[in-house]
């Protein structure tokens, strides 16, 4: 494997730079892989673009924002939703991937190596971020032509819509970090996968990305005004200028780019600090 015999040939100056290069290798490796897979890439895309199709032309009747049951308006408030679960549905192929690797042993051949411990899975999340970034670009392209308009509910420009897709891609690296944890802690792909979906229904469902949360138990809503998925999709509703949810005290649906950043920020440094001491413990 050359990519991986340069880093053995060419040592870093530093920790930061060897750890930096090792996992750009690593994400170099991934991205061919991927590529050389591309029913990966084109099956990640179909879930997304149903739930677009479903919501939209089934559902989208039937349920009321802002006092309306127009199709229009839960067109332009379910893309926010749509988005975010996409990038955190991506989680579970991260967590099979992971633990694939694990059960050929390709693992513990980068073990052999001398890299970065923390470089494996920081590639790997990185090659994913860029699968994920790919398919949001498809998506977004899919809602426009099914209807969605940025901008329909007040006046935006393009710097807010780019800070909106990377909040997005800042929570779907987050929730990588939760996928690769996964990834090291089962024995089979399968198993990754399985338990990489089980919790990300609850996380989804339970907050604001397909109903006005007012309609829920106050209980409920609270757990769901808190949930950290609510805070991106809030904050991407507000810098679209999509319509929203019907306003709420909790402090992350009064200031969601704040929460959603600091969310995302949190759980990488946990997930990540967890990972990679599954990683070192492995090695033990």
């Amino acid at each position: 494997m050359s990519a991986l015999d340069a880093v053995r040939v060419a040592p870093a100056t530093n920790p930061v730079s060897q750890s930096v290069r090792d996992s750009m290798v690593v994400a170099k490796r991934n991205l061919i892989r991927m590529s050389r897979i591309p029913e990966m890439i084109i099956y990640g895309l179909i879930q997304p673009i149903m739930f677009v199709v479903l919501f939209t032309y089934v559902f989208g009747g039937s349920m009321q924002i802002g006092g309306s049951t127009s199709a229009v308006d839960y067109k332009n408030f379910l893309m926010a939703g749509i988005f975010a679960q996409t990038v955190t549905f991506a989680t579970a192929s991260s967590g099979a991937g992971i633990a694939d690797d694990m059960h050929k042993g390709l693992i513990d051949r980068f073990r052999s190596l001398p890299m970065a411990r923390g470089a494996v899975l920081t590639g790997r999340t990185f090659a994913d971020l860029v699968q994920t970034a790919l398919t949001l670009v498809v998506l977004a392209v899919v809602a426009l032509l099914v209807g969605w308009r940025i901008g329909s509910d007040g006046d935006t420009n393009a710097a807010r819509v780019l800070a909106a897709f990377g909040l997005l891609l800042l929570l779907g690296y987050a929730f990588t970090w939760i996928g690769a944890l996964i990834g090291m802690s089962v024995r089979t792909p399968e198993a990754a996968t399985s338990s990489g979906l089980i919790w990300l229904f609850p996380v989804t469902f339970i907050s604001n990305a397909f109903v006005d949360t007012s309609h829920m138990t106050p209980w409920l809503r609270h757990v769901a005004d808190w949930n950290p998925f609510s805070a991106t999709v809030q904050a991407c509703r507000e810098l679209f200028a999509n319509p929203g949810v019907s306003p709420s005290d909790a402090w992350p649906m009064q200031h969601p780019v704040w929460a959603s950043l600091i969310y995302s920020v949190l759980i990488i440094v946990v997930f990540r600090t967890l990972a990679v001491r599954k990683y070192r413990s492995a090695t033990a």
